[in-house]
């Protein structure tokens, strides 16, 4: 089991692009992993689809961890793990997905993690299709069929206490403070410009996908998956600020 400070210097290692220390981080914290998935077995989702899926989430964890929140990673990484899981069950509860292109769709979110680290930037339909050797429109379809977020307010179940929320799950620790008090969310979200703001209510409160919001604003699916980073980016950084 690695120290918190093995972990923290691992994770900026990953960060700074190093494979090796992303897969020792995974590799490393599979028992998390495992313990995590199990709260999902017998919910018609076979047990290596949800470890790949968790270890999907665990990889967005370590790309997304800011090292100066004051919480554990372990803390951070559950809630990220869980709702890789989540959505991906609530996609195939909604709409029939092949399983061929469940596991297309799980290759190519590992690849959009893996160039994110490594080039710090979301690559576009064409470099995806280019990769996959699939069409521009074959590449959305398979996206797509993946895109289902979870609200803030939706409920985690940690299998001890019931009536949590992922925003509860993010309390971590903050010296007893709410999460949504410390970082007094509504006021930084309501210093947004118009079309930021519409963008993270209708994606984080509204549940909408990228898709639905980029047919809603008239752009691209990518071009809102670009926004979204960048106005999450802004809002963790006037949250530090306070």
């Amino acid at each position: 089991m690695l120290s918190q400070e093995e972990t923290l210097a691992l994770i900026k290692e990953a960060q700074s692009g190093n494979l090796d220390a992303k897969e020792r981080l995974v590799k490393e914290n599979s028992p998390l992993i495992k313990s995590v998935i199990k709260w999902f077995r017998g919910k018609g989702v076979e047990n290596d689809d949800l470890y790949q899926l968790g270890c999907m989430g665990f990889l967005k964890a370590i790309n997304h961890f800011d090292l100066s929140y004051n919480v554990k990673f372990s803390t951070y990484a559950v809630p990220m793990v869980v709702g890789e899981i989540k959505r991906f069950m609530r996609d195939d509860g909604a709409v029939k997905v092949s399983r061929a292109i469940k596991t297309l769709n799980l290759k190519i979110n590992k690849f959009l993690d893996d160039f994110f680290v490594i080039n710090n930037r979301t690559p576009t339909i064409l470099e995806i299709a280019k990769a996959f050797s699939l069409t521009e429109q074959e590449v959305v379809m398979v996206m797509d069929s993946g895109k289902m977020p979870v609200s803030l307010f939706a409920p985690f179940d940690d299998g001890e206490e019931e009536g949590l929320t992922m925003v509860d799950r993010y309390d971590g620790e903050t010296g007893g403070v709410s999460f949504i008090e410390n970082i007094a969310l509504k006021e930084v979200i309501e210093k947004l410009d118009d079309r930021d703001k519409k963008i993270i209510l209708m994606r984080y409160f509204n549940d909408k996908t990228q898709s639905e919001i980029a047919k809603e604003l008239g752009v691209s699916q990518v071009q809102v998956s670009r926004l979204e980073n960048k106005i999450l980016e802004t809002l963790r950084k006037k949250l530090m600020d306070g």
